[in-house]
């Protein structure tokens, strides 16, 4: 399954070793790394970035821990410069999108203590304990959480809500007085365009996951056509269960869309 980790080192070079291990793992099959970042804490309490995470849509939840975890030290100054440098890629502790709680992000940011490095990184791991034992070995404290679909519960719920809202208020401005009619329509149309923004919402979710969900299949696809014996099943098994995975959150995404667009005719 898909996790997010910070992984806290005593130094730097510990850090950049714990990235290497993670990419050892990776080229054994063991996981699947999408993406990494390096973060550092200074004396100070100056919190920088030493390597920002991959580009592209594979990379979008590890920016955004990053980010979030940056702001979170800098406070509201710094999310300024955060947002306006597009470190959260244009949105602030969007944390529904990472897949995890802030609970999370108070932990990553208690155990980064001055003069310590984390590594941040999202990969699929079936079994904590290679991840855990290398970590360790480098002298890393591991935090882990699963990516939650925190963002498509939201926005499912919420078209739900307000479609039921909006279906109520045309059912009672059809048995209102005249004089009545015309404060209804007015919440009427306040109730479609909340559903017309909650249908953006869903599209834009979409778009969002459906790209992330390729760049993963095309990294999986890559470790795939190098893999070789139980390393090649096993790869071979995590592809298909992303693709399938982004295909069912890609359907009740497209649903939720759809049904606002209906709602609002």
């Amino acid at each position: 399954m898909n996790r997010m980790l910070v992984v806290i080192f005593p130094t730097e070079s510990d850090a950049y070793r714990g990235v290497s291990m993670l990419k050892e793992l990776d080229a054994e099959g063991s996981i699947t790394v999408y993406s990494t970042a390096v973060i550092a804490k200074a004396a100070d309490g100056n919190v920088t970035v030493n390597q920002a995470a991959d580009e592209g849509p594979a990379g979008t939840a590890v920016g955004l821990l990053t980010g979030s975890l940056l702001g979170l030290f800098a406070g509201p100054a710094g999310l300024a410069v955060a947002a306006g440098a597009g470190t959260l890629g244009g949105l602030l502790f969007d944390l529904a999108r990472v897949g995890v709680n802030d609970t999370f992000l108070d932990e990553a940011a208690r155990q980064l203590q001055p003069g310590k490095v984390a590594v941040v990184a999202e990969v699929w791991e079936e079994w904590v304990t290679p991840v855990d034992t290398r970590m360790e070995a480098a002298g890393g404290v591991v935090l882990r959480r699963v990516r939650a679909e925190v963002i498509d519960a939201q926005i499912e719920h919420e078209v739900n809500t307000l479609r039921t809202e909006l279906a109520s208020l045309r059912d009672e401005q059809a048995r209102a007085l005249t004089e009545h009619r015309a404060k209804l329509g007015a919440k009427i149309e306040a109730a479609k365009s909340e559903l017309r923004a909650a249908q953006e919402r869903a599209k834009a979710a979409l778009d969002s996951m459906v790209r992330e969900g390729e760049a993963k299949v095309r990294t999986l696809e890559e470790r795939l056509g190098r893999a070789r014996g139980d390393a090649k099943t096993k790869l071979d098994a995590r592809m298909k269960a992303t693709r399938a995975e982004y295909q069912r959150r890609s359907e009740l995404l497209r649903r939720a869309w759809e049904l606002a667009r209906e709602a609002v005719g």
